[in-house]
């Protein structure tokens, strides 16, 4: 329980920081995920004796997964908490699917879709209008620069 813990803070706390890196320092997506990513898997190749080893194993796996989820643009989702959310669903399912995405190549890059695809679904299923309603509005978004 102590290690789900930290990894699900450690999830949270990752997809932030990339989106602020993203959004507010002007890093652009790639670059904010890589640096981040680099700079914990430095630490824990070299500290790796300082901690339990399975969490030496998966903080980078899940810190590396959750970034994906901070590359999003502010267009699609500004919120931080949401963001936030989406790190926690997709640390859950890391946790609870990890032996299924076995040998499957992109599997932290799936799990991060899902995780944003769950959040960006909140609004849709939320409404009281017919579900129809929500496509209308996703498609707005998707087709947004070309009415430009």
């Amino acid at each position: 329980m102590y290690n789900m813990t930290i990894l699900i803070l450690v999830s949270f706390v990752s997809a932030m920081i990339t989106f602020y890196v993203n959004e507010e320092l002007k890093q652009g997506p790639v670059r904010s995920s890589a640096m981040l990513s680099l700079i914990v898997a430095v630490y824990f190749h070299y500290f790796a004796g300082a901690m339990d080893s399975y969490l030496a194993k998966n903080i980078p796996l899940v810190f590396i997964g959750a970034s994906f989820i901070g590359m999003v643009s502010a267009r699609l989702v500004s919120s931080y908490l949401l963001i936030g959310v989406a790190g926690i669903i997709f640390c859950l399912i890391f946790l609870h699917t990890s032996r299924f995405f076995n040998g499957y190549g992109g599997a932290l890059g799936t799990s991060a879709c899902i995780s944003l695809l769950a959040v960006l679904s909140i609004p849709i299923v939320g409404k009281k209008r017919k579900l129809t309603n929500g496509m209308i509005q996703l498609r707005k978004v998707l087709f947004k620069n070309g009415k430009k």
